[in-house]
């Protein structure tokens, strides 16, 4: 279906309801969930807990505070994490672990967002008193800022083992794990056989107006539970959310293909533009999301996106020269031509 009007791409996560979601959230059957007595959030949980192999679930308002949860479940003050330099809970969560668990974040590298075995052997503090203590492994799958990158289920594998033998947990920020999934074929539950914890997004590609998940061991959904009323997370007839994200689930999940297939589409449109670089391969391309960068005499990447809104269509910079179009549920299936076509008319402006 061709979309009308502006056209967002910013993220995935400027998805609204659809008509039959909205249906099913004003259908559910509601309680009070800090109370616990919410029969369709506690469904949504059990689902969670179910897909991806673990005991139980939570629900929670946002990726960042599931995430962040999982942090503080995990580890205590002067407590140190290990997890990609690029990854979402260094650059977009405002400093959390610092701020709410009391932890450092070793910063690995690695490409597109991914790293091995050998990197957290090299990122592990022994014990000495002038050290923290090592305590977690994070691993983002997909991983946004590598590009919408997806985790090899060997080579994540192979981490965790890793992280094993030095004593250290390991924690998956798995707020697009669907994309993930669909990708490359694994299912939710075997990607998240090797990790303790696990945080799901139902507001990004599945296209539910909001809520995440964290699951794990029972005694540490306990744990994760009581920080989140702490944190102001309790909420009360957060069914007519849970509805919205079970919807999401029963379908959404199996069309994130055609949300690839459009960011392929627009990376190869993007190529053949002058003054823009992309890798339009599907190894750069795994997901939802297009990188590609301006050359220099096109400005700088907020002002060249500026631009683009002019023209109708929404982007992100994503650095100085660097530029994300993320694919989704609203975009409509001239996404990637309307897209290019803005693209392209912004090269040519004076």
């Amino acid at each position: 279906m061709a979309s009308v009007g502006p056209l967002d791409l910013r993220s995935d996560t400027v998805t609204r309801p659809t008509a039959a979601m909205r249906e099913a959230m004003m259908a559910a059957p509601l309680g009070d969930d800090v109370l616990g007595d919410e029969p369709t959030v506690q469904r949504l949980e059990e689902r969670v807990a179910k897909l991806l192999g673990k005991e139980a679930a939570l629900f929670t308002p946002s990726g960042t505070m599931a995430n962040q949860l999982a942090i503080r479940c995990h580890c205590e003050a002067g407590d140190e994490v290990i997890a990609h330099g690029e990854s979402h809970i260094i650059h977009y969560e405002t400093a959390a672990p610092a701020a709410i668990a009391g932890c450092m974040v070793r910063p690995v590298s690695g490409p597109r967002g991914l790293f091995d075995a050998e990197a957290v052997h090299a990122a592990v503090r022994h014990a000495d008193i002038h050290s923290p203590r090592s305590r977690l492994v994070v691993a983002e799958n997909t991983h946004n800022r590598g590009g919408g990158s997806v985790w090899p289920l060997a080579q994540f594998e192979q981490v965790a083992d890793a992280a094993r033998q030095h004593g250290l947990a390991v924690h998956v920020d798995g707020a697009r794990l669907w994309n993930a999934c669909m990708a490359a074929g694994y299912s939710a539950a075997t990607f998240a056989a090797a990790a303790d914890t696990v945080s799901v997004c139902f507001s990004k590609g599945l296209g539910a107006p909001v809520g995440s998940a964290l699951a794990g061991p029972r005694a540490l959904i306990g744990r994760a539970r009581r920080f989140r009323k702490m944190l102001g997370g309790g909420m009360r007839q957060s069914g007519l959310l849970a509805a919205a994200a079970i919807w999401a689930l029963d379908h959404h999940v199996e069309r994130l293909r055609e949300d690839h297939a459009a960011a392929r589409a627009l990376a190869a449109a993007l190529a053949s533009i002058p003054g823009v670089t992309v890798d339009p391969a599907p190894s750069a391309v795994e997901t939802n999301m297009v990188f590609f960068t301006i050359a220099p005499h096109l400005g700088d990447a907020r002002t060249f996106c500026e631009r683009l809104a002019s023209e109708g269509v929404h982007l992100i910079a994503m650095g100085p020269s660097r530029v994300r179009a993320v694919l989704h549920l609203d975009a409509g299936s001239d996404a990637p031509a309307r897209a290019a076509a803005a693209v392209e008319r912004v090269t040519r402006l004076p």
